[in-house]
């Protein structure tokens, strides 16, 4: 009975790995190499205290994104974003944060869906609105940090 066990248990063991291992090679088809490495190696996934510019949105689908700004010398100097959403989600705000850093804000007003989406590479079909969320997302935060900036201006 014992013996029978084992080999059960190394049967599920191996199941497991198998599965795992197509779920991983499904991930890196629908999201290629770069969405699928961003996935398991999240970068700027954490809320920020004391943002300079802060947005939250809730995308077509449900999800939600936050993205913070912090300006030094009218450049984003560190970035951040969270979203409850997908890994499309995920991988959308992770690159869209990217992409503010170093920037001013005549640049950070150029991203668009279609530059995060260049810089993932790719997004299933039914997931593009992902990079929509995530650029809309960096868009409102900008125009936060606009308004309040135009706020401690007059002050």
């Amino acid at each position: 009975m014992l013996r029978k066990a084992v080999l059960t248990m190394d049967r599920l063991d191996e199941f497991i790995d198998n599965l795992q291992s197509q779920i991983f090679e499904d991930a890196k088809q629908a999201l290629g190499e770069k969405g699928f490495d961003r996935w398991r190696n999240p970068k700027w996934n954490e809320r920020m205290d004391n943002p300079d510019g802060f947005a939250k949105v809730v995308g077509e689908c449900g999800d939600m994104m936050e993205i913070y700004l912090k300006f030094e010398n009218n450049r984003v100097s560190k970035a951040s974003y969270f979203t409850d959403g997908c890994a499309s989600s995920m991988v959308s705000g992770s690159f869209a944060a990217e992409l503010t850093l170093g920037r001013d804000p005549d640049e950070l007003s150029d991203i668009t869906a279609e530059t995060v989406l260049a810089a993932i590479g790719r997004l299933p079909e039914e997931d593009l609105h992902c990079a929509t969320l995530a650029a809309r997302t960096v868009q409102q935060a900008l125009t936060n940090y606009m308004s309040g900036l135009a706020r401690k201006t007059k002050e």
